[in-house]
């Protein structure tokens, strides 16, 4: 095995600015190829961090850091026993598309190339070895389906109308409630929710008679969360403080939570479990790898 080992002229004083972190059967990874691959969160933690913490933080990224460039090594190596290569056309393939979405590469550059041709040649190994093996049937979607039940269920649905009232300039809070509770009174002795909205209503929705449409469990104010669980439809609230005033609230209409039917989601689940097939298989591959190789970290 060869180790890449950069040292001033030899000398008493002679230091040693790059050292082997990793042997991988044949090869070596060495300290600047580690600082390398964890520069950006390097930096990312410097901001944060200060003192021992940092130190704990850093140690942690290089720890894992220094798995993946193994296990990268491995990928690569038996690429290069089975014939894996990446031709010229997949280089600039990968070059074009890179650029669309805005990385600065230089296919001329050795090191942009030698990046680029390493990423191309573990996930072509890695098509060969692990996703070409995974298969989702029918049984293992409906398997996931029925066991991850909650996952969907869609929340309670509310179609809604409002008349909100802003406080005015000069107006205090107590005013402000007793404008909201004067149109109340006028609701419940039978004036028409969409009129006082359009001509009293502080809301955007006032233009369409206060009709909010429909609003999931969940995405509103607690308070009239609350007041909502009171109400049948075509029943409206007491006047309802917020940080933007005093809401009066009509329910129109109410959908229960309900499960998406297992059509609606097949697509979804399809993923889901290939995703996670691959990964065991993945995990396995590389434990596989791992044992047969021979690995000193000596970092």
């Amino acid at each position: 095995m060869t180790a890449t080992l950069l040292t001033s002229a030899p000398s008493a004083s002679a230091r040693v600015v790059d050292r082997i972190v990793a042997v991988v059967n044949s090869e070596v990874i060495v300290l600047s190829e580690l600082e390398a691959e964890t520069e950006t969160a390097r930096l990312q933690l410097e901001e944060q961090y200060r003192g021992a913490e940092l130190q704990r933080q850093l140690r942690q990224i290089e720890y894992i850091a220094l798995n993946r460039m193994i296990e990268r090594k491995l990928q690569m190596q038996l690429a290069r026993t089975k014939g894996v290569a990446v031709s010229d056309e997949e280089m600039k393939r990968a070059l074009r598309a890179l650029r669309i979405q805005g990385e600065q590469v230089d296919g001329a550059n050795p090191h942009d190339k030698k990046k680029i041709e390493e990423q191309l040649l573990v996930l072509k190994i890695v098509d060969q070895e692990v996703r070409s093996g995974v298969t989702v049937s029918d049984s293992d979607l409906k398997e996931y389906y029925e066991t991850h039940r909650s996952r969907f269920l869609l929340p309670a649905e509310y179609r809604l109308s409002q008349i909100l009232l802003k406080p005015r300039f000069g107006e205090t809070p107590d005013e402000t409630l007793r404008r909201a509770e004067a149109i109340h009174a006028q609701l419940i002795e039978g004036g028409d929710f969409a009129e006082l909205a359009a001509s009293h209503s502080d809301g955007a929705e006032a233009i369409r008679g206060g009709s909010l449409g429909l609003v999931r469990q969940g995405e509103l104010v607690p308070a009239i969360e609350r007041a909502l669980g009171a109400l049948q439809p075509g029943q409206i609230s007491e006047p309802l403080e917020t940080s933007q005033g005093y809401h009066i609230i009509r329910l129109d209409d109410r959908k229960p939570p309900r499960f998406q039917p297992f059509a609606n989601v097949k697509r979804e689940i399809e993923h889901l479990v290939y995703q996670q097939k691959s990964e065991d298989i993945y995990r396995d591959w590389i434990t596989e790898l791992e044992g047969h190789a021979y690995i000193e970290v000596k970092f």
